[in-house]
């Protein structure tokens, strides 16, 4: 038997591998299986699920390295992650660092439902080890659908770490505090992150462009959600337009399409918001502690950016309206987590 070139010592015996340069791009590679009849069976052009299809024919065990939780988590991250929104990936590949250590080596099916909860407890991060068993969750769904087990989801029935949303309310003292300190483009993401209601990330990847027919036109880059936020109130514009409008026209003579864009301006990265937003802050919390409110001091300091989006869910009367305007499908989500006031009573008696 004449032996195997050594681009194909990594198949199966019996697979053989096909290449067809491509005009454009990388070569097409299909995997063949030839059977003791010496009839040709295609086995497709995914390399992993050529050797599951190959050992279904040759009536024999899937390859060790695709059942151990390893090669089902390379599979997960060079198949599946990609196709999430890029917030999501990052996260992705944040919870698969944390679970690899333990969980890399073990075959799938000795995964059990106590394995997972004592990788819960032993977590400090309560909420990130929940997000974590959520995506081992979904590894173990893809895993019964690309045939590398037949057993029970072990993450079923596992419960959660307690989670309590973050309760922080930005009042207005504590907004004009820092807006009195915020400069130039801090003080336009700031207004823009109030009246739209979104993320930091969304708020600084507005563009002039996105203004179209009377709306800003916005896709969430965490949920790939579309939104279309109104600029004009029975024909005239309304707080949001007009401030678009006076941003546009001081950003005439800028080199960005931004909307939020520095004094020099160029587009205002993350870092760069950050940092002014820690010196504003640092300035407002200085600025009370030498008018003698500490307790104001202390609430300025707990002032995070992102507090601006639940300070704008909040204040909006009525919760379809807040729930549109933030792009949740479901009203209880911003009921739950960004709804930070109370509702309004009246006293007991006039």
């Amino acid at each position: 038997m004449r032996p195997r070139k050594t681009e194909n010592r990594d198949l199966p015996p019996g697979v053989y591998r096909r290449r067809r340069p491509m005009k454009k791009g990388p070569d097409w590679v299909g995997y063949y299986y030839k059977n003791a009849q010496g009839k040709e069976i295609a086995l497709g052009t995914d390399f992993d699920k050529a050797r599951i299809k190959w050992a279904e024919l040759e009536s024999t065990k899937i390859p060790v390295d695709l059942t151990t939780m390893k090669g089902i988590f390379d599979r997960y991250e060079r198949d599946i992650i990609p196709k999430k929104a890029p917030r999501t990936q990052q996260d992705n590949l944040g919870e698969l660092r944390q679970l690899r250590p333990l969980f890399d080596g073990a075959p799938i099916d000795s995964i059990t439902p106590s394995m997972i909860a004592r990788y819960r407890d032993a977590r400090s991060a309560k909420v990130r080890a929940n997000r974590e068993i959520a995506l081992l969750s979904h590894v173990f769904n893809l895993a019964r659908e690309w045939g590398l087990t037949e057993k029970e989801n072990p993450c079923q029935g596992v419960r959660k770490n307690k989670e309590t949303p973050r309760d922080y309310y930005a009042n207005d003292s504590v907004w004009e505090a820092v807006y009195k300190t915020a400069k130039g483009g801090l003080r336009d993401a700031m207004d823009l992150a109030y009246l739209t209601g979104q993320r930091p990330a969304d708020v600084l990847s507005m563009r002039q462009d996105d203004i179209q027919g009377g709306y800003l036109l916005v896709q969430q880059d965490k949920t790939t959600k579309r939104l279309r936020i109104q600029l004009t109130t029975k024909g005239t514009s309304n707080r949001l337009g007009r401030l678009i409008e006076e941003m546009v026209s001081r950003n005439t003579q800028r080199l960005s399409n931004h909307l939020v864009v520095t004094d020099r301006g160029r587009r205002m990265t993350k870092p760069m918001l950050r940092v002014r937003w820690d010196e504003a802050r640092d300035c407002a919390r200085a600025a009370a502690l030498e008018a003698g409110d500490s307790t104001l001091a202390v609430r300025i300091a707990q002032f995070q950016f992102r507090d601006i989006r639940p300070k704008a869910a909040s204040e909006i009367k009525d919760i379809e309206d807040a729930s549109a305007l933030l792009g949740h499908s479901k009203g209880e989500i911003t009921k739950r987590v960004y709804r930070r006031i109370g509702a309004v009573a009246k006293p007991s008696k006039e």
